[in-house]
């Protein structure tokens, strides 16, 4: 992996090689068709043992899409990259933030590289919102509407405010 590169910014073909992926057979709706064919996709990232699985879908190809959008929001959660809180945002990061305001939607490609990016900001903040708000050059009503788009995120941030005693955010 490239030095300050998150794993879940990087290309997918990029991800890919660093992941070991398996094809399984799932019962449940899609009858005969889904228990007689490996529709199920597990991807499990070497590096990190990050996994993620996909098998709602009778369509393989759906459910590696499905996996691999997963296992990127996994490892946005669970991969921290150690940083300076002065260090200025990634190229990416400055692309999706206007005027303070972070323009993405959760269901975007590059939403899970930025959520780590914004992740290993607060924790070099130290929990620190106004702090991480300055240095991803927005604010911090934005950092924690952007933080709501992923439920898991939103409740480790305030885990760590908890942890320093600092307010929660609902």
């Amino acid at each position: 992996m490239p030095p300050n590169i998150h794993p879940a910014a990087l290309p997918i073909e990029n991800l890919l090689a660093d992941c070991e992926v398996r094809h399984l057979r799932r019962s449940g709706p899609g009858g005969q068709h889904r228990n007689k064919v490996e529709t199920a996709v597990q991807l499990r990232h070497l590096s990190t043992d990050v996994r993620a699985e996909a098998n709602e879908r009778r369509s393989q190809a759906v459910n590696h899409k499905v996996a691999v959008r997963r296992l990127r929001v996994n490892l946005a959660l669970e991969v921290r990259l150690a940083r300076r809180p002065q260090e200025s945002p990634s190229p990416l990061w400055r692309t999706r933030v206007a005027g303070g305001r972070i323009s993405v939607s959760a269901a975007h490609a590059d939403f899970p590289g930025l959520l780590a990016e914004a992740l290993d900001v607060i924790e070099a903040s130290e929990a620190d919102l106004k702090r991480a708000a300055v240095a991803l050059g927005s604010t911090a009503s934005q950092i924690v509407r952007f933080l709501r788009k992923e439920p898991r995120a939103m409740a480790m941030f305030n885990a760590w405010r908890k942890e320093r005693g600092l307010p929660s955010f609902h």
